[in-house]
């Protein structure tokens, strides 16, 4: 099972690739159009701009990514079972271990925090990650279904799930500042000619306020893309769950007393990686709790 997943090794070198592929794709996109050469005729350094934006975006995801787990701990108040301090942590951390071993992963650290029914996974690499469950989703559900979302925030670590995300994240950020600061630029730029022709030289307040409304509109249309990856990422989290239990019924049944349950919100930087949430239905990380459940019974 271990041999067919890219090992960590391999999940770096892809995330650095994806970098360069980046700026290559950008660079060779605006110069067939000619817009580098429109952009550098009126000063604006392209290749310069090309590899700010890939720093930036994927420099954020990237340190997000390796933080996460610190981060996850002091946004929710988590904390990690280092000696069970009870029968009911001890099952916990047993059940964490079984499944771990299954999907052929390191132990990951598991957390125990206070709030309504949730569960997430998280950190930037499959052997070293963390699995929380709140103390709501223990009072709300009999031990085999815990046991089933406990394989489903497994299966999000054995996937790879975190360094995904982060990924398409990256390539989401580079996206919105290179098209922003290009496009801000080049609008400034025709709107700033005298009355003789000449063009201003450098950018204007206009090019500062046409960048900020650009890069909230580009951001809404990336963040649509991302949580569009991070459903699909659900459904595949939900049948690795399947296989780790040997069937799918009690995944169904989980999903389904989720259905039923008010999901305890999650700090933005985790609302992907929980069991269920997101607003509306193009910006929602996770589908519809009645179609994973159909996606299951059909697979």
């Amino acid at each position: 099972m271990a041999a067919t997943r890219p090992s960590t090794m391999k999940r770096i070198v892809l995330f650095l690739l994806t970098n360069f592929a980046i700026i290559l794709v950008l660079g060779v996109v605006v110069s067939l159009l000619g817009v580098d050469r429109y952009l550098t005729a009126t000063g604006l350094d392209v290749p310069s701009l090309l590899i700010f934006a890939a720093l930036m975006g994927f420099g954020g995801a990237t340190v997000s990514l390796l933080l996460s787990k610190s981060i996850a701990k002091w946004t929710t108040g988590a904390r990690v079972i280092t000696s069970p301090r009870s029968e009911e942590e001890a099952w916990l951390v047993s059940t964490v271990e079984r499944l771990a071993a299954r999907a052929s992963i390191g132990m990951p650290e598991v957390a125990l925090y206070d709030g309504e029914p949730n569960a997430f996974a998280t950190g930037a690499f499959r052997d070293s990650s963390l699995v929380a469950v709140s103390t709501g989703l223990l009072r709300a559900m009999p031990r085999d279904e815990v046991e089933a979302v406990l394989a489903h925030e497994v299966a999000h670590v054995a996937n790879g799930d975190m360094v995904t995300m982060a990924l398409i994240q990256g390539v989401m950020n580079t996206f919105v500042i290179f098209a922003s600061r290009a496009l801000s630029f080049a609008i400034d730029n025709a709107l700033s000619r005298g009355e003789d022709g000449e063009r201003r030289r450098g950018p204007g307040l206009g090019y500062f306020l046409i960048r900020i409304v650009l890069e909230i509109v580009l951001g809404v249309l990336a963040s649509l893309v991302v949580a569009w990856f991070s459903r699909q990422r659900e459904f595949r989290a939900d049948r690795g769950a399947a296989k780790l239990l040997g069937q799918p019924d009690t995944m169904m049944r989980a999903l389904g007393r989720l259905g039923q349950l008010e999901a305890g919100a999650l700090p933005s930087s985790l609302a992907a990686m929980g069991i269920q949430g997101g607003i509306g239905r193009l910006f929602s990380t996770h589908p519809p709790i009645g179609e994973r459940i159909d996606a299951l019974r059909a697979r």
